[in-house]
């Protein structure tokens, strides 16, 4: 990507995601809540995923230097055991579905992770860790469907599995009036460290 092309600044988080038959699991589950609630702005099941620092709006350069830290930082973890579990919403209008599993180890992960990120010299907003997945919010005024969402899915219980890989994402929320989209600036391997891609040459969401 040229200088010419490449975006100010884009939407920062880092975060782990649950492997594709956790989130096809939970896909089924909320079939006919798609049909009996179409009007939610549903998220797409592909960006399904569980923050662990939201960073807000970073130059692209800012961002990657992300990349060496979180590289190192993965390399000397092991995969938590999660699952997904629960549903609820936040201010009645984002409903999510909770996670459990080894929560300790996952905020442990999270307290390391927001510590490499100030050792980089980013200032962010540091919000306490809620643990889930943001499903769906509702349109302005509807203060109703999400807690029938959830009330329905109360007793949701999915199947455990391993959170692998620790992922820098950009997404271009704020930057034009269509629908969100997130994608990975670069992933890690928990107990590897080993990159998914070149690092320097990956391009940033526009």
């Amino acid at each position: 990507m040229t200088d010419q092309t490449r975006p100010a600044a884009v939407r920062v988080f880092i975060a782990l995601a649950p492997p594709d038959h956790a989130k096809e699991e939970l896909a089924r589950e909320l079939h006919s809540a798609y049909g009996t609630h179409p009007h939610m702005r549903w998220n797409r099941v592909e960006d399904w995923h569980i923050t662990l620092a939201f960073l807000g709006e970073l130059p692209p350069t800012t961002a990657l230097k992300l990349q060496a830290p979180l590289a190192d930082l993965a390399a000397g973890r092991q995969p938590i055991p999660l699952s997904l579990r629960g549903s609820g919403n936040f201010d009645d209008r984002v409903l999510w579905s909770g996670v459990d599993g080894d929560l300790d180890a996952l905020h442990v992960l999270a307290d390391d992770v927001r510590t490499a990120v100030k050792n980089c010299g980013i200032v962010f907003e540091e919000r306490p860790l809620r643990p889930h997945l943001t499903l769906a919010r509702a349109r302005r005024g509807d203060r109703s469907s999400a807690g029938e969402i959830a009330e329905g899915l109360a007793e949701f219980t999915g199947l455990p599995w391993p959170a692998e890989r620790l992922h820098l994402v950009g997404s271009n929320a704020g930057r034009s009036r269509g629908p969100i989209h997130y994608r990975d600036i670069e992933s890690w391997a928990l107990g590897s460290g080993a990159p998914t891609g070149s690092g320097a040459d990956r391009q940033l969401p526009r």
